[in-house]
């Protein structure tokens, strides 16, 4: 995985960049011994793994709590952005930095803060703080009520031209990086360049520096949903489905548990007491 120097010098080189979202322990040992470059801790886990509509209902004790998960499976090595949730950095500077302090403690190398209208002091707060900071434009889904909704952003020239210009303010204010989801790929593309930190696209082309998916998207865990944005790398609805049904039908036909998964008579509670055992052996 990445350090934070590598992110800069990998735009440099050209080489992409490759992050994923990860909610939990299991699956960062998996991600551990991939070619992952960077973990994202995202409040996507409101909708991924709690079941909620949107990520509003990602609070710092949920953040929090899936990022110490992923920081034991992942390993002391791994780069784990976590996301500051809903309203988190708008209830003044102290509980923002109460919120950050807490993910970091938690095991975050960074946290990810979206938007950027009226958060630019705490940005360059927090950067200050020695904290590395990701900032986030194009849709962003904290603001999916004053968005009316999941839409497609910077369709307009109006609407790219505020898309570049809240870049180059994330950029002055000290971020080391920016997700740029769902805009059109002219418009990342045109950002991209006009950076010097790199870009980590979602729903914006293959022209941004890297890219990021939610991981039970891109493994197919889900099968009513698929955006436009998404290749699913995986069929997991159907290879798990496939498991618990043939796990049901073994149970039912009496064929689980078999010989390799049952305790022989070798390991067998002793049938004697301990004296008399004791006993029995001359002692």
């Amino acid at each position: 995985m990445k350090t934070l120097p590598q992110f800069a010098a990998a735009k440099r080189r050209g080489e992409k960049i490759a992050v994923v979202t990860c909610y939990d322990a299991p699956t960062a040992r998996l991600v551990a011994g991939s070619q992952i470059d960077a973990v994202l801790v995202g409040d996507s886990v409101a909708m991924a793994v709690h079941g909620h509509r949107d990520t509003v209902a990602a609070d710092v004790a949920m953040m929090a709590l899936h990022t110490a998960a992923v920081r034991r499976g992942l390993g002391p090595d791994g780069f784990v952005v976590a996301d500051l949730p809903f309203l988190s950095h708008r209830r003044g500077r102290s509980a923002l930095m109460r919120a950050v302090e807490r993910l970091m403690r938690a095991g975050a190398n960074a946290v990810k803060l979206e938007g950027v209208d009226g958060s630019e002091a705490d940005i360059r707060h927090i950067v200050e703080s020695g904290v590395p900071v990701m900032g986030h434009i194009g849709l962003t889904p904290q603001h999916v009520h004053a968005l009316g909704g999941f839409n497609y952003q910077g369709k307009d020239p109006e609407a790219a031209a505020t898309l570049h210009e809240q870049a180059q303010r994330l950029q002055d204010c000290g971020v080391f990086s920016l997700v740029i989801e769902c805009v059109p790929r002219a418009v990342a593309a045109g950002i991209t360049r006009s950076l010097a930190v790199p870009t980590i696209g979602i729903g914006a082309g293959p022209d941004c520096d890297g890219q990021v998916l939610v991981i039970t998207d891109l493994l197919g865990l889900d099968p009513g949903f698929k955006p436009r944005f998404v290749r699913r790398y995986l069929d997991g609805a159907q290879q798990v489905g496939a498991a618990l049904d043939a796990y049901a039908r073994e149970v039912k036909s009496g064929r689980f548990p078999g010989p390799d998964e049952t305790f022989g008579d070798a390991a067998a509670a002793p049938s004697q007491p301990p004296a008399e055992r004791a006993r029995a052996a001359g002692r």
